[in-house]
């Protein structure tokens, strides 16, 4: 019985991961193409914070000194 339910567990498992990756895929393939070629489709607003200091990295493009 132990061996039934670890090889039943396992293809669940499997199935399910499985079932996640072609979702995951499908959709991807949904959002590149729904819009017809030669057209721009509507771009989602987002909110960025401009400060005059950067949280990484260097705040402004690094500058080379011979």
């Amino acid at each position: 019985m132990n061996a039934f339910v670890t090889a039943l567990y396992r293809d669940v498992t499997c199935g399910a991961a499985a079932t996640l990756i072609t979702l995951v895929l499908g959709m991807s393939f949904v959002v590149s193409t729904q819009a017809a070629p030669g057209t721009h489709a509507p771009v989602a607003s987002t909110v960025g914070l401009q400060t005059d200091h950067a949280w990484f990295g260097q705040p402004e493009p690094a500058v080379l000194v011979d």
